[in-house]
This record gives C-alpha cells, structure tokens and sequence, in this order.
C-alpha cells in the first residue's frame, strides 16, 4: 500500500504511427486527385489555386504560432492537409486571393483559435469551404472544362438531361478541381485504406446507404446508370474517402462510425433530390460532425484505457 505511483495524462495506449506521419499518408493519397485536377483545369490555371492555397494555410499556421509564442508544428504536416484539401474544393476559376482568404479562415478561425489540431469542432477546408460559399456564392458555382462555362454534370442530371458516366468516373467534366476523377480519388483511397489509415465503415456504409436511398426514392428506381451519375457527381467520393473520415470530427466507435455513415447516406440523398439544386457533401458532413461525438460516449465500455 505504500507503493507510489506515477499517474500522467492521457493517452496511456501509444503507438509509432504520429500525426505526422497519418497526415503524410493522407497528402500521398490526395495527389493523384490533385495532379489530374491540375491537367484537367490546366486550362484555367488551377495549379496557381492549389500552390497558393496550400501555401497560404501553412504560412497562417506558422506565423499565429509564432505570434502567439506557441510551438511551431507546420512539420506535421496537419496544415498542408488543410490547405490542399480546401483547393480541391474549390472552382479551378476561383481568384487566388479568395483561396487565401479561404486558407487563412480555416487555420486561425476554425482551426487555432479553437486550440490546434485536434480540439476543432469541425473540419477546417470545410469550414472554409462554406465560408467562402456564403461569402462569394457566384464564383464558387461558377464552373468551367476546358474553356467553356456550363452547369456541372448532377446539375444536367437533376435537369433530366443524360449525362456520360464514363466522362464522370474519369473526370472530364465541370466541377471542382479535385472532386471530377472518381479514378483518381479511388487510388489515393486504396492507399489511405492499404496504410491502415482509414477503414471502410464510414466510407462504406455512406455510400451503401445512399445507393439505397437513390433507389427508392430516386423515380428511377436500381437504375445502374442513374446511381453512376450519383455516385461520381458532386463531390461525393471525395467526401466519403478524404472528408466524413477526418479523425478529429468523426466518431471513433465501430458503432457510431457505422451510424454516422448511415446519416451521411440518408442526407445526402435527401439534399440531391429534394432540397437544393448545389452540392451537400460538405454541409452534410460539417452538421453531423458534433452530434455524433454522443454515439462514441455511449460506445465506449468500462474497458476502455482513457
């Protein structure tokens, strides 16, 4: 009983994997999206968005920490994730400026001033993405392929026009820089999953859940086609691999992972056929970040070392 001991924080369960180094894995996985968002809007430049933009949310990052006296830790590469993500969210014809203004937002706003990496309450490129959507709605539904303006492939759909698949899962279409080549996307998705970086539950179940969803209340019914057109339209193949499985905003429980892809599924169905002619993911993902943190306490056991 006169033994001593030694009580430090959490976590008590380490591992070799740092932040570092899932933030490394998760940048490798986004460049097959970035590269060929990059040839296919070569047009419009888009590699100038993607450089300023990364740039922009690591020197943020660098100089509030620096201001504020607090460690630098630009070398964990969280900030690169942030800036790069946000770029491939954004129209290849947004101004610079605004992809800077976007940066800025999502490191000091949503990200330090909520105590760095790790205590934000939502997603930093999303939070920025519909920072700038609010503040610039023109230019960022503002869509262009290979210098000619038009609506986006979902939005055709949504028109009742027929749209090519084949150009939709390659990404030869209008759209974002990084959401169009569902290829692409999947590569850097293969990859996260090989490095035991993210498993399928959440990806898996939304998307599940959203075919489901599509189908019975889509008016075309198992339309193989039609689902196609969904699944690789409007961001959501991005936003099911890159963005619902941000380790800081969602769930950590088999349980509530599984839920949470659920509700994903369901609203982004609801979205794209009833409410707004514009893409949800983002909206979707960003609502249902917080309340799900309820499903994890629930799921966790007596066992559980914290």
């Amino acid at each position: 009983m006169n033994e001593k001991y030694n009580v430090s924080s959490s976590p008590h369960i380490r591992d070799k994997v740092t932040s570092s180094n899932i933030m490394l894995y998760v940048v490798i996985a986004l460049l097959p999206a970035t590269f060929f968002g990059i040839w296919n809007f070569r047009h419009e430049n888009a590699w100038i968005l993607v450089v300023v933009t990364t740039a922009a949310a690591v020197l943020s990052e660098y100089l509030y920490e620096k201001l504020m006296h607090k460690p630098i830790t630009i070398n964990d590469f969280s900030a690169v994730v942030t800036g790069l993500l946000l770029a491939l969210n954004l129209p290849p014809t947004l101004p610079w400026w605004m992809g800077v203004l976007g940066a800025v937002f999502a490191i000091i706003v949503v990200k330090q001033l909520f105590g760095g990496l790790g205590q934000n309450f939502m997603n930093p490129a999303l939070g920025a993405r519909c920072f700038l959507l609010i503040c610039f709605a023109g230019k960022m539904t503002y869509f262009v392929y290979d210098g000619v303006t038009g609506p986006t492939p979902l939005a055709e759909l949504k028109a009742g026009e027929t749209v090519n698949t084949l150009s939709m899962l390659l990404g030869n279409i209008r759209g974002t820089i990084g959401e169009t080549s569902v290829v692409a996307i999947m590569i850097g998705a293969m990859f996260l999953i090989l490095m035991g970086v993210i498993d399928l539950r959440i990806p898996g179940t939304y998307i599940v859940t959203f075919v489901i969803f599509i189908t019975l209340f889509g008016g075309h019914g198992f339309d193989p086609q039609y689902i196609t057109a969904h699944l690789c339209g409007g961001g959501l193949m991005l936003g099911a691999w890159f963005m619902a499985t941000d380790y800081v905003t969602s769930p950590i429980t088999s349980k509530g992972k599984i839920l949470f892809g659920i509700c994903l599924g369901c609203l982004t169905g609801l979205f794209r056929l009833f409410v707004a002619d514009f893409q949800p993911i983002p909206s979707v993902i960003q609502t249902n970040s917080k309340p799900f943190s309820s499903v994890d306490r629930e799921g966790y056991s007596s066992k559980t070392i914290w």
